[in-house]
């Protein structure tokens, strides 16, 4: 592997960014325009569930293969193909003439999507091979959320407001383009040098559990329920069997791998769950405009901009435990606060909530990561990746079907006006869980007993 100068190594990383930022931007984008797409495509709240969770399905469905494809067919050739499907299932997206093409033209979008962060990711780590620099470029790396999550609720508001829904969606496309053309002139080729065999089976047991186990959750259908549960097993038999399974079931043995894969489930269900009620809350129940709403949740994209970086610093020197910790307090707290949410809660109080959250999410990403990746050899750096990226992607499904699912059970057919701020009392309580829980998760698997068991010491420092 030829090593980069670090002013190229800063290069590299930014091209990569680009592409966390137009997934990311995406999906802060299309939450502030959910009332908008409701209104004009006749769509339920479970549509609407369905128009996020259609996307991110496939891409959870599909991360963990894209991640041993780059590393077989090559990465940047990988992330460049992600980048053009993606850009091309945005351009659909925004011409979808009804909520069931806008979902399929979604999963396109995915395919494209899956191909890109845990790609970009294994870019970053096979560039940054010293631990504590690919610290600091993963704290970047998050700061990237941060930036998306400032630009998507405000753009996307202005975009909704003043020219239409539609235009949430082409906006990926420049940025697509510009991130093919600087990868293909900047971003080196990388392989790994024994590539894992595509594992189809366990591609399509995994791709049928979260897609019934999605489908059972937001439509409350007991038989995909009992499909998903056939599909666990099915997992959990065939693929240690496998020579070289997607899913690598052995991994979870190590309790700091299990731990970030766990809290990123956690925390990106709470993620999902904080960004659809809100957005449904100050829209269809405060009556405030897309733009507005969207200024009034710069206060967590704000700090996710400033403390991320320094999270992954933090990570690189004192390893993860004191910023999973405080992104657990940040995240229980604020869901705690709006549990008792009214349609006239004072605006400070949801302020106080934001900025709780958004240190809470701003400390907690960059820890997911470097454990993660640090879980697996770097010849498998695509690997690696993709298990982070699969976890966030699962938890953001996880958290709009389920607390979706909770708030549409509230209602009893009441108007979304008058009935959705009870309603969400309960899902605001499973937030408050997801705090909890990785405040406990955290606090068992990054002390120095659970640090000793490793798979291997080396990979942490490789």
């Amino acid at each position: 592997m030829v090593v980069q100068s670090r002013s190229r190594r800063l290069l590299i990383l930014g091209i990569c960014c680009m592409s966390l930022l137009v997934v990311s931007l995406d999906n802060t984008i299309v939450n502030v325009a959910l009332p908008a797409i409701g209104r004009d495509l006749h769509a339920p709240l479970s549509g609407l569930q369905w128009a996020i969770d259609a996307y991110t399905l496939v891409l959870a469905s599909l991360l963990l293969m894209a991640g041993s494809t780059a590393d077989r067919i090559g990465r940047r050739r990988t992330f460049q193909t992600g980048l053009i499907v993606f850009s091309a299932g945005s351009l659909l997206c925004g011409i979808a003439p009804s909520l069931g093409w806008l979902i399929a033209f979604r999963a396109l979008q995915a395919v494209g999507g899956s191909m890109l962060n845990p790609v970009a990711m294994s870019i970053i780590t096979n560039v940054f091979t010293d631990r504590r620099e690919r610290a600091q470029a993963v704290g970047v790396w998050g700061g990237v959320v941060g930036v998306s999550l400032a630009l998507g609720p405000v753009v996307g508001g202005l975009l909704v407001q003043t020219v239409g829904w539609r235009t949430i969606f082409w906006i990926n496309v420049p940025i697509g383009i510009a991130a093919v053309v600087l990868a293909a002139l900047f971003v080196p080729e990388s392989r790994a040098p024994r590539p894992r065999r595509i594992d189809l089976p366990g591609q399509a047991i995994v791709l049928i559990l979260v897609a019934s186990g999605t489908f059972a959750i937001i439509e409350h259908q007991p038989i995909a329920g009992a499909v998903a549960l056939v599909a666990l097993v099915a997992l959990l038999l065939v693929e240690p069997r496998r020579p070289e399974p997607l899913v690598d079931i052995t991994l979870f043995r190590s309790p700091p791998f299990a731990g970030a894969t766990s809290i990123a489930v956690l925390a990106f269900g709470a993620l999902a769950g904080f960004l659809l009620l809100n957005t449904l809350y100050l829209q269809d129940v405060r009556g405030f405009s897309p733009l507005h709403a969207g200024l009034l949740t710069l206060p967590i994209a704000a700090i996710t901009v400033v403390l991320s970086p320094l999270s992954g610093r933090l990570v690189g020197t004192r390893g993860p435990r004191p910023s999973l910790l405080t992104g657990g307090a940040g995240i229980g707290l604020s869901a705690v606060l709006l549990a008792s949410l009214t349609p006239h809660t004072p605006l400070w109080v949801l302020l106080t909530a934001y900025v709780a959250f958004g240190i809470g999410f701003a400390m907690i990403n960059p820890p997911i990561t470097v454990t993660a990746v640090s879980g697996l050899p770097m010849a498998q750096a695509g690997v690696a990746a993709a298990f982070a990226s699969t976890s966030r992607q699962f938890g953001l499904v996880l958290g709009i079907a389920v607390l979706g699912a909770v708030v549409n059970a509230g209602l009893h057919g009441r108007a979304m006006a008058d009935g959705f701020a009870p309603a969400s009392h309960a899902s605001w309580w499973i937030v408050a869980g997801c705090g909890a829980a990785i405040l406990l998760v955290g606090t068992l698997t990054t002390g120095p007993r659970a640090l000793s068991r490793q798979p291997d010491a080396e990979l942490v420092d490789a």
